[in-house]
């Protein structure tokens, strides 16, 4: 039976494809500056390099694309399936405790180090399964296409690039994300708004406001400075709030000048209840504050009313809405600053399949337009759906249920990945349901039986769509 063929071969070959991933992640490919035939910089170009030279060894056919992107043929066949992986990363961050970035190490049966989860490894697991399908010589017919991709991580203009030059295959998928299937990605709009008003010299006043890092991110601190105050009247207040919001208040004085730093917990915008909002917490606290009477206390109280504190599905703004495929629209107010008459900021939102321009965009945009606010948008990133009844899933589904005994389901995510604008595109696998790999976080791992096993459903999926 094939399924025995390939559980053997995988298993037979778990140390090789251990070494392989090592070999790929001890690269650091994060985005580095341009240099001539590097567009993402020295260490991107060094992974795409090592991943083709690693496929032409397996015997695949493979093509550089001008080193945004790389390919390995299973065979000349008709273009059927691709599967589009990728091999930049995140920078390395601090608080790496098992290992170091970048020196991939293996310990409790969890390979460690950045990449080894996101993508590089769920990039060799791909690979390996093509390698079971050609040198067990399983029947197809058609073609497999493993596609590298380098800039995943910073915008994706990579895959831009290539779809520029290649058609779509009729059948994608990005193991860039969980099993079973992801087949819907939630629309985005990464708003950026921004306002003028008088300046003011009155006091008590806010001299600065200063929070987030990336419009992408739940901000998990934000600092002001107020002028004027009482100093033990604001730290009694901040005690207060910090019991409604669950942000914590640390303030400094300077003479006459408070510094108060809000620290909430950083969380992706995509699930902005799992975080708690620094930003939207300081808010409160300043619009409690007995503050002069101006345009600049004004815009404060103005922005916070259209994002409440703990408002995480746009109910103020009035674009709350959800369907039963895609749940909930989310929001996160990430990015704010103010100073000198000038207000800019930022907020990220993921919407379901029923949003639209017209009932997201625009209401967003006459509200913010009432209270004096100008949102820079034009567009949304509409929302990502393969029907979960197609052929393509259910075969995927079906794969999964048969080399993991659990059930096989659609689900939908509030992130994107390379798949969004694929006609027919998924996210599937590399990993099991519940498992946290740290991606993106010190520690990065991924588990080595997981890595297998989707090694072994991969195989499989393409034995049973390039037939």
């Amino acid at each position: 039976m094939v399924k025995e063929k390939i559980e053997a071969y995988m298993e037979a070959h778990r140390q090789e494809m251990i070494e392989d991933i090592c070999t790929l992640c001890r690269i650091n490919s994060e985005k580095m500056p341009y240099k001539p035939g590097m567009p993402f910089g020295e260490g991107a170009f060094k992974a795409l390099a090592e991943a083709l030279t690693m496929a032409e060894g397996y015997g695949f056919s493979v093509k550089n694309y001008d080193n945004y992107v790389g390919t390995a043929d299973l065979n000349q066949g008709e273009r059927c399936l691709d599967i589009l992986a990728h091999l930049d990363v995140v920078p390395a961050g601090e608080g790496w405790e098992v290992t170091e970035a970048f020196t991939p190490l293996l310990k409790d049966g969890k390979l460690y180090g950045r990449g080894t989860s996101d993508d590089k490894g769920p990039a060799i697991a791909a690979l390996y399964a093509m390698r079971a399908v050609k040198e067990l010589g399983l029947p197809v017919t058609k073609n497999c296409r493993l596609i590298f991709g380098t800039d995943e991580e910073c915008g994706s203009s990579d895959i831009v690039q290539y779809y520029d030059e290649e058609p779509e295959a009729p059948m994608t998928f990005s193991p860039d994300g969980a099993f079973p299937v992801v087949n819907i990605e939630k629309g985005r709009l990464p708003g950026s708004f921004s306002r003028k008003f008088e300046t003011s010299q009155a006091l008590p006043g806010l001299l600065s406001l200063d929070a987030g890092i990336k419009v992408n991110v739940v901000p998990g601190k934000a600092n002001a400075s107020v002028k004027g105050l009482d100093l033990s009247d604001l730290c009694d207040l901040a005690k207060v709030v910090e019991k409604e919001t669950g942000a914590e208040f640390t303030i400094k004085a300077d003479e006459d000048v408070a510094m108060i730093t809000a620290e909430g917990k950083s969380a992706h915008a995509s699930t902005p209840e799992e975080g708690i909002n620094a930003l939207t917490a300081l808010l409160v606290l300043l619009t409690r504050l007995p503050l002069a009477e101006c345009a600049q206390t004004e815009v404060l109280k103005e922005i916070l009313a259209l994002m409440p504190h703990g408002d995480v599905h746009g109910e103020a703004l009035g674009v709350s809405m959800e369907d039963k495929l895609s749940g909930k629209l989310t929001l996160a107010f990430s990015l704010l600053h103010v100073e000198d008459g000038y207000l800019e900021g930022g907020f990220d939102i993921r919407c379901p399949i029923c949003a639209n321009e017209e009932n997201l965009l625009l209401p967003i945009k006459e509200k913010l337009q009432e209270k004096g606010f100008i949102l820079a948008n034009k567009t949304i990133t509409p929302p990502h759906y393969v029907d979960g009844n197609s052929d393509f899933v259910q075969t995927l589904l079906r794969a999964y249920e048969e080399y993991t005994g659990r059930e096989g389901r659609c689900e939908f995510m509030g992130g994107g990945t390379y798949v969004h604008s694929l006609k027919n595109g998924v996210a599937f696998g590399a990993f099991m349901p519940g498992t946290d790999t740290r991606m993106h976080g010190a520690d990065e791992f991924a588990p080595v039986d997981e890595l297998l096993t989707a090694a072994k459903i991969f195989a499989q999926v393409i034995v049973d769509l390039c037939k």
